[in-house]
């Protein structure tokens, strides 16, 4: 599929100004809907989304969806796929959302995602996916911000008997 100059120009243009423009409910589902996204009504888009550039027309979100700040919401790989994100769904901070060519990826209605979560798969409806906890793997015998160089930090690395919760000594 593909596009001219103009309009490859004129879409990225409005995920510009909808990436940094006022107007979570009004102006940025507005200016997606221009790209040729479609979007329901209600639809709360915070700011900073990264908004599928080269084939918006791939992406649906459905009525009530919240799609969170920093979200990345990319429906290509070498070609377009499909993105769905359901009635009611909500996509926490730093979420992102890939799918590949020929395929279609669904967020189910009123599923909730975590911040930080990477979806690649679909999610069914109702669904929590919850963010994982960060972990400590290792001792950094050599700070990276004092290290001359990478290998020295690696080299530093001793490597915990056990993964515990971040913050917890080991």
């Amino acid at each position: 599929m593909n596009k001219n100059i103009f309009r490859r120009v004129t879409n990225r243009l409005l995920h510009t100004l909808a990436r940094r423009l006022p107007g979570a409910t009004t102006l940025r589902p507005a200016l997606h809907r221009l790209r040729g996204a479609k979007i329901g009504r209600d639809v709360f888009i915070a700011e900073e989304v990264y908004f599928e550039n080269e084939y918006p027309e791939a992406v649906e979100i459905q009525d009530g969806a919240q799609i969170s700040l920093r979200v990345i919401l990319l429906a290509h790989t070498r070609g377009p796929g499909k993105l769905i994100i359901g009635k009611n769904a909500y996509l926490g901070p730093n979420v992102v959302v890939a799918t590949t060519s020929g395929r279609t990826l669904k967020i189910g209605e009123g599923a909730v995602i975590g911040a930080g979560v990477i979806v690649t798969a679909d999610v069914a409806p109702q669904m929590f996916v919850p963010s994982q906890p960060a972990r400590a793997v290792a001792t950094a015998t050599v700070p990276l911000a004092t290290a001359e160089k990478m290998e020295d930090f690696i080299r530093g690395l001793k490597p915990l008997k056990r993964p515990t919760p971040s913050g917890l000594k080991p």
